[in-house]
């Protein structure tokens, strides 16, 4: 018999644990954020798992009890044809050939993205629907119709269910993250993927390199995959679908197999947080039947990380031009992974209150997915941390925000030199102005001394040159380098320039959509209204808002006007001379025949003046697609708004012709 007062502790810790992790969960699945690290939410899992067991008591909301997330958006809402369980999972090699026992397995990646049902009807994409809470999901087919890789038509016309991950490529998500500002950046791909797949508009969607890989088929009607697992991917793969990358494997293989891809992990392009092992023998694996959460036919296995112990040196706390201050850990270095670490991100005051983090404690740090330095336990617990109520650039007041539980840390001074650091360190950035030489700690020494307060300043530094040249680490050789790229920075591009100002959701692509649109006029742009930006192809209705509200801003509209005095904005070769397929806007659907692929298309496009969009708007001049006659969803939509359909050798008239009647 149980003890009744060990027992009433276990019950008592497991409801500090729910809503802990629930609030995780939410955070993580809904909003596409993260307010602790994965290995603390798989520990704290594990513990309140091993407490319902004990106790045998499952508390209502328990996270071990439902799958994925609430569904809370405004999109559709639909309930799935099969339910979307999540699977067990285990950290041990040794697990994993138990779970297979004699049979055959499959073993593949885990990827680390969004789970997306989808279904085809009569050879054509007809539905698809987020995983949600495993029973009901959003209803996202129009935007699943703008993944890269996505096949709209197949030949199989039966009626066909699978489930693939939505992802974002590593190598996308740093293109993606490198045009905009260093405040409005991306924290990792799958947030990113997570916020593109669940849009209201399609075309942020289309913007974004979203793939679909397709990781299980759950039903064809007719065909015979002779009870194989393996051969119903390879059905998929026949149908045109990327399929994730797997291997046959047994027990005696299994570290051989798990081995493969521990191997690739450091290098391979899409996120991936594991790997996932399937028996191969259909009727087998069904017969094993589900428990609540997860089917008995499958297994994901997660990297067990390798862990180092360590001291931690001191707390950072990193201003943004935000005023958001983010602690930063700072410790003793220890090996991971092949490489050395000695930083980690704590994530927020409310993750750092509950490690109690103090100098000199005692910590375990690890990577994350093998890539990304966290703190996974803190062994002492000291708790001594202060959170400073002084900012630690400007010294002006802090105050600490609660979201929704999670606990940030702010600076309320507007004029806070890190503020302005930071916007400065935009500017000058190799996707915006391109000034060599003002590093983010030289422009924090021009900003304390008072040669830089507006972005025109940095054009004006020749004022200061005696003072520059005697400072220390500087002379007149730093000097005359410095001035040379700044003056050279003088003649610029207008996508550069927007690209530079730091105007929320504005990089380099979106500054070159919106001088393309005006045609280089600063002043049209700066005069137009929200209505007129959220009518531009590729521009949605928050970001126009942005734009909207930065030009319409007297202090910022007056420091624009300081600036342009010192530049010289250049016209693009699109805005200096007529090109056969200027203010001509595309979308491209279909197989292509006379380019190597879609992106070839694109580019061509684009290099003759025209703009390659990824849905079909009111905005959209032409459809090219091979295929006019189709049923496809773009089609549909193009013959809806009354625009042309035209393939490839229409296309080609076009351009070479210049007869944009057709």
């Amino acid at each position: 018999m149980s003890d009744p007062m060990q027992n009433a502790e276990d019950i008592a810790r497991m409801k500090e644990l729910i809503p802990v992790l629930r609030e995780a969960a939410r955070a993580y699945y809904q909003e596409n954020r993260e307010i602790m690290p994965n290995e603390r939410y798989d520990r704290l899992y594990d513990e309140l798992l091993q407490l319902e067991e004990r106790t045998g008591t499952v508390l209502s909301g328990s996270p071990t009890h439902f799958v994925g997330y609430e569904v809370l958006s405004e999109l559709p809402k639909e309930r799935h044809e099969f339910p979307a369980l999540s699977l067990d999972k285990t950290k041990e090699v040794e697990a994993l050939a138990a779970f297979l026992g004699n049979q055959k397995g499959v073993l593949s990646w885990k990827l680390d993205g969004l789970t997306i049902v989808l279904t085809y009807d009569n050879g054509t994409l007809t539905k698809a629907v987020t995983r949600g809470d495993g029973e009901t999901g959003e209803v996202i087919t129009g935007n699943a119709r703008n993944f890269r890789n996505l096949p709209l038509r197949i030949p199989y016309t039966g009626h066909l269910v699978l489930r693939g991950e939505a992802v974002i490529r590593y190598s996308d998500f740093e293109r993606m993250n490198a045009e905009i500002p260093e405040d409005s950046k991306y924290k990792n791909p799958r947030n990113l993927c997570s916020g593109s797949v669940r849009q209201l508009d399609p075309s942020v969607t289309a913007e974004r390199s979203v793939n679909l890989v397709a990781f299980s088929l759950l039903t064809a009607e007719g065909a015979d995959f002779e009870n194989s697992f393996m051969k119903q991917m390879d059905f998929l793969d026949a149908q045109g679908f990327e399929t994730v990358e797997r291997i046959f494997v047994t027990a005696e293989k299994m570290e051989q197999g798990v081995n493969h891809f521990r191997e690739k992990i450091g290098h391979y392009d899409i996120p991936s947080d594991g790997l996932v092992l399937m028996m191969d023998d259909i009727r087998y694996g069904e017969s094993l039947g589900r428990t609540a959460k997860f089917p008995r036919n499958a297994i994901a296995f997660k990297w067990q990380d390798e862990m180092a112990e360590t001291a931690l040196l001191r707390i950072e706390w990193s201003a943004s031009r935000t005023g958001l201050i983010n602690p930063v850990a700072v410790f003793e270095p220890v090996e991971l992974e092949g490489t050395t670490v000695s930083r980690a991100s704590v994530h927020n005051i409310s993750v750092m209150q509950e490690m109690q983090l103090g100098i000199g404690d005692r910590i375990l740090v690890y990577k994350a997915n093998m890539i990304i330095p966290q703190i996974a336990e803190n062994r002492t617990k000291s708790g001594l941390l202060e959170i400073p109520d002084i900012c630690p650039v400007c010294g002006g007041k802090t105050e600490i925000k609660d979201d929704s539980g999670v606990r940030t840390l702010y600076c309320t001074n507007p004029a806070c030199p890190a503020k302005k650091i930071k916007a400065f360190d935009l500017f000058v950035s190799r996707n915006a102005l391109r000034i060599d030489g003002l590093s983010e700690a030289t422009l924090e020494k021009f900003v304390d001394r008072g040669f830089v307060r507006s972005f025109a300043d940095i054009f004006r530094l020749r004022r200061h040159r005696d003072e520059i040249v005697s400072m220390e680490g500087f002379g007149e050789k730093s000097f005359e380098n410095i001035i040379a790229s700044v003056d050279a920075a003088r003649k610029t591009t207008l996508p550069r320039l927007l690209s530079g100002l730091g105007i929320p959701g504005i990089g380099v692509a979106s500054g070159k959509l919106l001088s393309d649109y005006f045609k280089g006029d600063l002043a049209a742009l700066r005069s137009a209204d929200e209505e007129t930006l959220t009518a531009i192809d590729g521009i949605g209705a928050v970001t126009a808002a942005d734009i909207a509200k930065y030009f319409s801003d007297p202090e910022k509209a007056s420091a624009l006007d300081d600036l342009l005095t010192e530049l010289e904005i250049e016209k693009s070769p699109e805005e200096t001379s007529e090109q056969p397929l200027s203010g001509l806007t595309f979308v491209i659907t279909g197989a292509v025949h006379e380019f190597a692929n879609r992106d070839a298309l694109r580019e061509f496009i684009e290099a003759r003046g025209g703009r390659a969009a990824g849905s079909v708007s009111k905005n959209t001049s032409y459809l090219i697609n091979n295929d006019v006659s189709s049923a496809s969803g773009k089609n549909k939509k193009a013959k809806e708004l009354g625009i042309r359909i035209i393939s490839e050798a229409d296309f080609l008239k076009l351009v070479l012709e210049g007869d944009k009647e057709l």
